[in-house]
């Protein structure tokens, strides 16, 4: 087994685990929504997960790289070029779907729960849209609706920046509102860290593929010399 196919069938492994977390993560909220629905309506406590960033974006466009990188080590399919480049094209739908995971954590975490929205609970605000994922604001991810004693909506947020200061604390689960804010803090920033992590899997396979293309043209030359 050549440093190619040892590190890409790492790839594969590291990436089977992250599109597992990534499904179980994402079907956590939706098997809450549908237990206390009773139908496949958005969660009372959040919708984002409707997106299904962890089951689409994580799990199912991961899995051709996953496939691709897993079977380099029973088939040797990277000895050659043209398996080191299928390797690589593989990996760019595996980032595309990392953005799209990450894109639509960052939008979940930047919203807030249902329950801190200001529009009582309505779900407009996280209706699926290329336009609300193009609309996110890096500078307004402050986290204030997780970070405070109690959800602000930012129409009525007329509280000076003392009194912001003060309210800052760590929510606990001692009452419903809490509960929710950290069960949308936890798994959508799990969604994200899961997304980060297919992003850097996949660029490195992508280099490890055009080494690996390289490489084997020098083999080749060196096998044939001796």
């Amino acid at each position: 087994m050549t440093c190619c196919e040892g590190w890409t069938s790492c790839n594969g492994f590291s990436l089977l685990i992250l599109v597992i977390l990534g499904v179980v993560i994402n079907c956590i909220p939706l098997g809450i929504s549908l237990v206390e629905g009773n139908s496949a309506s958005p969660n009372i406590i959040s919708c984002y997960e409707w997106w299904f960033p962890g089951i689409i974006g994580a799990g199912v466009m991961a899995i051709p790289a996953t496939t691709m990188s897993l079977a380099s080590r029973k088939r040797a399919c990277c000895n050659n070029k043209t398996g080191m480049f299928l390797s690589s094209l593989l990996s760019v739908i595996t980032i595309i779907g990392a953005v799209y995971c990450m894109l639509v954590s960052l939008q979940a975490l930047a919203e807030g729960p249902l329950i801190c929205n200001s529009q009582a609970n309505s779900t407009v605000s996280c209706e699926f849209s290329l336009r609300n994922l193009s609309n996110f604001q890096p500078e307004s991810f402050e986290l204030q609706w997780f970070f405070e004693k109690s959800c602000v909506s930012p129409d009525s947020n007329n509280s000076t920046n003392s009194d912001k200061d003060n309210n800052w604390s760590i929510p606990s689960s001692d009452s419903e509102e809490d509960r929710h804010r950290i069960f949308h803090f936890s798994v959508f920033l799990s969604l994200l860290l899961v997304g980060i992590l297919e992003l850097l899997f996949g660029l490195s396979q992508i280099l490890i593929g055009f080494l690996g293309c390289l490489c084997s043209g020098v083999s080749r030359q060196r096998s044939r010399v001796v």
